[in-house]
């Protein structure tokens, strides 16, 4: 069993919802974003998703596109993104999923990034680009690796193809909760939640639900049904808003901490 699904399974067990907060690597830059992984676990995270910076992020909204764009110009790589999960692995054992673009994975070399990957301590990846038709170049490293591929569903996908890549799914499944791009739109949990629910009742793995979770109420309302909860845009313009400050990571640590009370009042 992975360490994502062992961890998710075990907060289920106690009848909790976990968090997991996104920011992107490199955003300010890379020793900062070490800090802030480390404030984001000290403050209630579950699993970790860490951005891969990449020019054309086109799923994504303009506070993460933004954030890419601070993070490349910050000297951020590939290698310099696993060289942060390296890091952070002296201090934590939380699950940490890299979420970006197939583009940088490819020019990187898929064989060559998974063996780097598991040797840095990445558990899982998601790429919002590579449908699962088309992953075989990359999943057999990534399984060989001990790595999860985590599968992304939307309100859109049909209900045949739902239920075969939930079957088949590692680590979690990361139910999008509307369309469009990151951070465009506010959250309608009543509107998903029985999408949700017949997603994890095909499921062989929990079900996440991400995009326009901002609040503490946000979190308790989609932590109501969803087995994890995702919080990604809202993070990040806390982090755009106080970049390298001293304000920088008691912001994210307050804000974190509200969240994970709104889940707890979900569970």
């Amino acid at each position: 069993m992975s360490r994502i699904k062992e961890t998710l399974e075990n907060i289920g067990r106690r009848g909790e919802k976990a968090l997991v907060p996104f920011l992107t690597a490199g955003d300010p830059d890379a020793a900062t974003t070490v800090e802030l992984i480390h404030t984001l676990i000290e403050a209630g995270a579950d699993v970790i998703e860490l951005g891969v910076p990449f020019s054309d992020p086109m799923a994504d909204g303009p506070t993460i596109q933004a954030a890419s764009e601070r993070a490349l110009a910050s000297g951020m790589t590939v290698a310099g993104v696993l060289d942060v999960v390296r890091t952070v692995r002296q201090k934590s054992n939380v699950p940490i999923v890299l979420m970006g673009y197939y583009n940088p994975i490819f020019r990187y070399g898929p064989g060559r990034f998974a063996s780097d990957a598991a040797d840095a301590g990445v558990d899982g990846l998601l790429l919002v680009d590579l449908p699962p038709e088309e992953s075989d170049e990359i999943h057999a490293d990534l399984k060989n690796a001990g790595i999860d591929l985590i599968t992304l569903l939307a309100p859109t996908t049909p209900a045949a193809r739902m239920a075969e890549l939930a079957g088949v799914a590692e680590g979690y499944l990361y139910y999008v909760s509307m369309t469009g791009v990151t951070g465009s739109q506010q959250v309608d949990a009543d509107a998903i939640e029985t999408a949700v629910k017949a997603v994890q009742d095909k499921s062989c793995v929990p079900v996440a639900v991400g995009f326009g979770i901002s609040t503490s109420s946000d979190a308790a309302a989609v932590g109501a049904f969803a087995d994890a909860v995702v919080v990604g845009s809202a993070l990040v313009k806390i982090i755009e808003a106080h970049g390298k400050s001293a304000d920088l990571l008691p912001r994210v640590r307050e804000f974190i901490s509200s969240l994970k009370e709104g889940i707890g009042k979900a569970a």
